[in-house]
């Protein structure tokens, strides 16, 4: 634990910044989750999924800094962040060493002037209070924060039950830091935890999605939704997920890919005793909803959920895959990557599917040798039985697709 921080991991224009403040004689020291994960590293011999980046803290007010940069933008004016610009437009956090004076879960108010010290001691857990000096590579670590590091600990900074107080958010941070490090959390720690996980309806869904979405994206699934449903969070935020049972947990890490939404929608479509899951499409639609998710993913959830509730065909026959994946083509690949258990040769399905989308067969209207102007040609009247006759060959084809031809389908439509 005595090696040196690696200064040269901090890229240029951020070394450049910290060059700038310091010469302008502001105490200026590197922060950030980057600080945290380049320390793992150095600890435990293997990068982390990277959750952070290298931020800037300073005793320069936040008007000096605007003063000093000629491209800023006031990302978080009023709490001190200023994001300075680089040549190449990319943003870099600089934010003025400050206290709380009064939080209510959500929202803090600020004071800057006080020390470095006193800007550590705000933080949530002792792995994101340590800095680096740009110069010399000291590490300020007031809390042991690199002991925790090293012990594989999740440890609130001062007291747990005050911290999760301040921001309930700290609660979600904590076990996504928990699944993304493989950590233990720190008993007291942990106990304060569990009992702010109650009080979560304070916080806006958009966070409580932002923090669900980043917890799948830097831990395995299954370590992920363990800690949030042992902590009691699902029961609050995805009551929907409150009864899934903890077999469920290790069929995510199943899923390909490990994409967050697609893990959502899998966990939302799992059926089993007391967990209404396959066959609600609406109540998974309605969850992603609550929770704020784009209209495209809350459909791309719900269309997902519908595949998976669908009878799953047998893996052998060629023609009942092409069927199913004419049903559900807009989500076949992310519904086969998300098939449970319980669905036989689930690996040579996923891998039909594959070769079927790939095979370049036709699936639907659009890929059909003729069209609609096509038939009329041919001398079938315009209305409603004209798309009946598309589907109709559509069936013809998805059975064979070697009849995928005009001179074919439109004998097939003539007869008929």
């Amino acid at each position: 634990m005595a090696e040196a921080f690696p200064l040269e991991r901090i890229a240029p224009p951020v070394r450049e910044i910290a060059a700038r403040l310091t010469s302008a004689g502001h105490e200026t020291w590197y922060v950030g989750g980057a600080v945290r994960d380049t320390l793992f590293e150095q600890d435990h011999g293997r990068a982390p999924v990277r959750t952070g980046d290298f931020d800037i803290a300073t005793s320069a007010r936040p008007e000096e800094v605007q003063a000093l940069f000629r491209r800023t933008v006031p990302v978080g004016i009023e709490h001190g962040t200023v994001a300075v610009l680089d040549h190449q437009g990319g943003a870099h956090e600089v934010t003025t060493f400050r206290r709380d004076v009064k939080t209510d879960g959500r929202h803090a108010e600020v004071e800057f002037g006080v020390s470095l010290e006193d800007d550590l001691a705000r933080r949530d857990f002792t792995i994101n209070a340590i800095a680096v000096h740009p110069d010399s590579g000291e590490l300020k670590d007031p809390f042991a924060g690199r002991v925790d590091l090293a012990a594989g600990l999740v440890r609130a900074v001062g007291d747990p039950a005050t911290r999760f107080r301040e921001d309930r958010l700290r609660v979600l941070r904590g076990l996504r830091f928990a699944a993304a490090f493989g950590f233990t959390v720190d008993p007291a720690t942990w106990q304060a935890l569990c009992a702010s996980a109650g009080d979560l309806a304070h916080l806006s869904r958009e966070r409580v999605r932002d923090e669900w979405i980043k917890s799948l994206s830097t831990a395995t699934p299954s370590v992920a939704l363990s800690l949030w449903r042992r902590a009691g969070v699902l029961t609050e935020v995805w009551p929907e997920l409150s009864s899934l049972p903890s077999e469920a947990e290790g069929w995510l890490d199943a899923v390909t890919p490990r994409e967050p939404v697609l893990l959502t929608a899998a966990a939302l479509s799992y059926e089993a005793p007391g967990h209404r899951g396959t066959g609600a499409p609406k109540l998974a639609a309605d969850a992603v909803r609550r929770l704020r998710f784009s209209n495209h993913d809350i459909a791309r959830v719900e269309h997902v959920v519908v595949a998976l509730g669908d009878d799953a065909p047998d893996v052998h026959n060629a023609a009942a895959v092409r069927r199913w994946i004419a049903r559900h083509r807009a989500v076949a690949r992310d519904a086969a990557g998300a098939t449970p258990p319980t669905w036989p040769d689930r690996d040579a399905f996923r891998a039909a599917v594959e070769e079927t989308l790939g095979s370049g067969v036709p699936l639907g209207l659009g890929d059909l040798a003729v069209n609609g102007e096509d038939l009329k040609a041919a001398g079938l009247p315009a209305g409603p039985e004209l798309g009946q006759t598309l589907l109709r060959l559509l069936e013809a084809v998805l059975d064979d697709p070697a009849q995928n031809t005009r001179a074919r389908l439109l004998e097939l439509a003539v007869r008929h």
